[in-house]
């Protein structure tokens, strides 16, 4: 499998894409090859030198926890541990999430081993090697290994609270099909979400697909944030969450940490948006599901 890099560089650094695609060979793909950590050192940009959240041992030090975490257990329990404590860690704003060359050098730079252990697939049938999808080093933010927990992290979180990701990321078609949709920027559409999952309405990843399947349906004709408004957006705490990380400590291991201090989403909205939900959920086709009207006859 795909080792650490043997050369780190003390600063987090950007990657173009088509820098990074030059590195994307099918033995790294597979597992069998290593990044050539100095030659892709020469060709990044380093971030500035006079933030602390540049620093790339923090990052490196989370990944290397969550493997061991999840060593005698299947790759994906670590990204609901990850996701959080990653995005508490960056302290990065949306525009600066949103540059992908950001994501390519933490995926090829920083923890290609992490991308190998964490997505490689289960072996095919047909006995061909299995291999990585390129998209998890270099592509959208829902399918990039790092991106994905960071998006999820920002979006599932209400305020400074983390839980929500937690459980958000807990369920891989919350990770693999609700983040790719555009409602989910809504924040008392993503906790209501969750809180049909806490609550036990929706458990399986068929269902969530299928809960996700009618939101974003009745979207196109119902304006969520009209019946369910959010509070207006102040980028005052962020602006001093991203300044604190100058004197912050590393992220607490066994207790999440804390986001920017944001207003949550207000309960009203949410508890609105969860009612509504559930109606829509009982009439969602999921498959398997056997049908009311079915039992009854």
């Amino acid at each position: 499998m795909t080792d650490k890099p043997v050369h780190l560089p003390k600063r987090l650094a950007l990657l173009s894409d088509l820098n990074a695609a030059s590195y994307l060979s099918e033995g790294l793909l597979a597992g069998k090859e290593n990044v050539p950590a100095i030659a892709l050192g020469k060709i990044a940009d380093p971030l500035p030198a006079d933030q602390a959240r540049a620093a790339l041992g923090p990052v490196r030090d989370l990944v290397d926890e969550a493997m061991y975490r999840c060593r005698d257990d299947k790759p994906t329990k670590a990204d609901a541990w990850l996701a959080p404590r990653l995005h508490a860690t960056l302290r990065l704003d949306r525009r600066e999430a949103a540059d992908r060359r950001r994501w390519n050098h933490l995926a090829l730079g920083v923890a290609p081993d992490y991308v190998t252990w964490r997505h490689m697939p289960e072996p095919k049938q047909d006995g061909r090697a299995p291999m990585v999808t390129a998209t998890r080093f270099r592509g959208a933010h829902h399918t990039q290994a790092f991106a994905r927990l960071w998006w999820a992290a920002e979006l599932f979180r209400n305020g400074p609270d983390y839980g929500p990701v937690v459980t958000a990321c807990t369920h891989q078609d919350m990770l693999n099909t609700v983040l790719r949709l555009d409602v989910i920027d809504h924040r008392p559409t993503a906790q209501a979400m969750v809180r049909l999952i806490e609550r036990g309405t929706v458990r399986t990843g068929r269902e969530i697909n299928a809960l996700a399947s009618v939101i974003n349906t009745s979207a196109a004709t119902l304006m969520y944030d009209v019946i369910a408004s959010d509070t207006e957006r102040d980028g005052e705490p962020l602006r001093q969450w991203i300044e604190a990380a100058e004197w912050a400590g590393p992220v607490t291991r066994d207790i999440l940490p804390e986001g920017p201090d944001d207003a949550p989403a207000p309960e009203e909205s949410v508890d609105r948006l969860v009612d509504y939900f559930s109606e829509l959920f009982e009439d969602a086709r999921v498959r398997g599901r056997v049908d009311k009207a079915s039992e009854d006859d």
